[in-house]
């Protein structure tokens, strides 16, 4: 993971959850996410009062998010269909062809909303799976989740 690490905290995209510690199995807040994809776009972030404000009021003009449930764990599903929408809106082909998600015996969970963005996801390598044969769509996501698919967007989007 040293690797997801590094790109992540190299940009300035995550805080370490102290001075010494970026703790890679901590759950991701929707809070969290739109503050690190915000500062993926270049957005100053540190403006408002409150620390994901920034993040969150981009995230909503940009059709990335609703801007609600700020404190609330991210699931791996509404990670990537986060993810999704923010390709979109760079231009990025999010169209998929392959049907690789029917592959994982979890995949009849995954919500109707998030199929396109997950199936796009799972076919570019921006989620894997949880295991040999699971996504857990519905599994909150962790720092070094988010942190593995977003290098793995910035690879797609060169």
């Amino acid at each position: 993971a040293s690797d997801y690490i590094d790109f992540a905290v190299s940009r300035q995209l995550f805080s370490g959850m102290s001075e010494s510690t970026f703790e890679p199995e901590t759950t991701m807040t929707r809070g969290m996410i739109l503050t690190v994809l915000a500062r993926y776009e270049g957005i100053d972030t540190s403006v408002s009062e409150v620390w994901y404000e920034d993040g969150r009021q981009w995230a909503v003009k940009n059709g990335i998010s609703d801007g609600l449930n700020m404190e609330s764990a991210v699931t791996r599903e509404q990670l990537v269909t986060m993810l999704w929408r923010y390709a979109q809106g760079k231009g990025i082909d999010t169209t998929q062809g392959g049907m690789a998600i029917r592959e994982f015996a979890d995949y009849d969970q995954i919500a109707s909303y998030a199929l396109e963005a997950v199936a796009w996801t799972v076919e570019t390598g921006l989620l894997t799976g949880n295991s040999s044969d699971t996504l857990a769509p519905g599994q909150a996501a962790t720092r070094v989740q988010t942190a593995q698919a977003l290098l793995a967007l910035s690879q797609i989007a060169e």
